[in-house]
């Protein structure tokens, strides 16, 4: 049976666990904001011995939920990453997880080759290859001074099966 076909048989019979995901270091959960939202930062999916990473829009917001960097489109895409980053690390992966990034600009013509720089030094720097998949969408955003939000998706192995094996 090819490494596929044993996920897929795993994946079939097994029990599925979700929980929310957070990372108080560097967000505050949204249900805190002035004005609150009803979401979770992210779930986790537990199937089998593969966990599944679905990470909500996440924005250049700090610990307190404040926007920062405003009017700093670089800086405000840094703070979103680092701030993914820290979700991951909180449930013990890394952008190397990451198979999926949907892209939200809110002026995708004035923004987007910044964005694509950003982007391509941000995961050079973290050495991906491949590349996750990616869609970008210009979008009104949930804060006006917000420039750009991610959501992200990782998948991983928490088991064994199939490590070491060619």
């Amino acid at each position: 049976m090819n490494a596929f076909a044993e996920i897929l048989e795993s994946i079939a019979h097994a029990p599925i666990e979700k929980r929310a995901m957070t990372n108080h270091g560097v967000l505050n959960e949204a249900y805190a904001y002035a004005k609150p939202s009803s979401f979770s930062r992210g779930m986790r999916i537990d199937i089998g011995g593969v966990t599944l990473l679905l990470i909500s829009g996440t924005a250049s917001i700090d610990e307190h939920g404040v926007s920062v960097h405003i009017g700093d489109f670089s800086a405000q895409l840094r703070r979103t990453f680092d701030n993914i980053t820290g979700l991951l690390e909180s449930e013990g992966c890394t952008w190397h997880d990451i198979v999926r990034t949907t892209c939200y600009l809110r002026d995708i013509d004035r923004d987007y080759d910044v964005f694509n720089a950003e982007r391509t030094a941000f995961f050079k720097e973290q050495g991906l290859d491949p590349l996750p998949a990616s869609t970008g969408i210009q979008a009104h955003l949930c804060r006006p001074e917000l420039l750009v939000e991610i959501e992200a998706i990782a998948m991983f192995r928490t088991d064994n099966v199939g490590v070491g094996k060619e």
